[in-house]
């Protein structure tokens, strides 16, 4: 059987940390910033953690096991 392949989309957006949970960047960072208040993009700057309902479907798309 070949190998599974890696998503390259979920390649640059997800990095895995050394207990094996799964980093993510929070969305609404990129542009229309002026509306946004400073304490919302300041806590929007910081990583998440992937939620458990998504994890397996993200570490699919990683070639996990």
């Amino acid at each position: 059987m070949p190998k599974m392949k890696t998503n390259a989309g979920a390649k640059k957006r997800f990095k895995l940390t050394g207990t094996g949970k799964i980093k993510r960047k929070h969305a609404f960072k990129s542009h229309i910033l002026t509306k946004k208040s400073n304490k919302r993009k300041r806590n929007l700057t910081y990583f998440g953690v992937v939620s458990s309902a998504d994890e397996t479907n993200v570490k699919k798309l990683l070639a996990m096991k």
